[in-house]
């Protein structure tokens, strides 16, 4: 099933929530208390708690993510840094992601390197603009913003001891024949050197995904609205496989309920094996457009200097 976007008013029906999955959103919190001002009895009663919020946050989480292809967008050389935008336009979504170990009771895992990538609000994806996104619009120099055209919506960032990254970044756009969807690999044992992230393995390949309902509630709003044509539902889509938060759906929450042009804020517990290493093949075609496809690294290496 697919959905025929076109230029058409906000609607104002009232955002979704998506909880596609069990989500330790701030990684597996513990409940502390001041021994020296708490009796025995309230010390007891939280000590049950915690263990009841980290049992199930643990069996939310074991489950190993599924790989799947890293698609023909990919480039080395991303910087490190928590805004990606560069001034693209598009609804602002801010990305709460925890990577956590899940051959180890799901404990954070410190120094994990997130890399993420996605297309802008008209399909276009920095390095190839020229790539036709399929449906009808705007050729990506026509967005007027002064982002660099080899690294915008690209960036690393390094989780801290609670295996937390944070993004700023937009809701993206959507190519034929793929639904709305941000890529990303989890990266250890590198460092950060010259404003990127060098060295190590890749320990996971996937996208994250987006509920339908809000995707087309986004789609509605400027500058999505001029791009026009048919676009992918999760149910046809050859990469996602329906299997909720383990297969990369986020939850969404909004920033605004009344106006979704207000942003979303998405949040996903990332369960990888920090010892596997994974070559970016995956399953799922990736889904190359129509028209002018991508054939290669465009030329130029990206500045350390734009790095944040």
């Amino acid at each position: 099933m697919t959905g025929n976007h076109k230029d058409k008013s906000i609607t104002r029906r009232r955002a979704l929530a998506v909880t596609g999955g069990t989500v330790a959103a701030g990684g597996l919190a513990v409940a502390g208390y001041q021994a020296a001002f708490a009796d025995t009895a309230t010390a007891t009663a939280e000590e049950a708690t915690t263990a009841s919020a980290s049992a199930s946050e643990s069996s939310g989480c074991m489950t190993l993510m599924s790989s799947v292809t890293e698609g023909p967008y990919y480039l080395d050389g991303a910087l490190v840094r928590k805004d990606i935008t560069e001034g693209k336009s598009g609804v602002p979504l801010t990305l709460r992601l925890t990577v956590v170990d899940a051959t180890d009771g799901c404990t954070p895992v410190k120094g994990a390197a997130v890399e993420i990538w996605h297309c802008d609000a008209w399909g276009y994806y920095s390095g190839y603009t020229t790539a036709n996104p399929g449906g009808s619009a705007p050729a990506e120099s026509e967005d007027g913003s002064t982002a660099d055209d080899d690294t915008y919506l690209r960036g690393y960032q390094i989780a801290g001891a609670n295996g937390v990254v944070k993004f700023e970044t937009i809701f993206p756009g959507w190519y034929t024949p793929r639904t709305c969807h941000i890529h990303l690999k989890v990266h250890t044992g590198g460092q950060k050197e010259d404003g990127t992230y060098e060295g190590g393995k890749v320990n996971y390949t996937g996208q994250l995904f987006f509920d339908d309902t809000i995707a087309e509630e986004i789609f509605t709003l400027e500058p999505y609205s001029k791009h026009s044509g048919s676009y992918t539902t999760l149910d046809d889509d050859m990469v996602y496989d329906g299997g909720g938060a383990s297969s990369g759906l986020l939850t969404l929450e909004a920033v605004h309920k009344k106006d979704p042009s207000k942003g979303y804020k998405g949040f996903l517990t990332v369960a990888v094996d920090p010892d596997a290493e994974n070559t970016g093949a995956g399953s799922g075609g990736g889904g190359t457009p129509p028209g002018d496809a991508p054939s290669g690294a465009p030329g130029g290496t990206p500045s350390a200097s734009a790095s944040s």
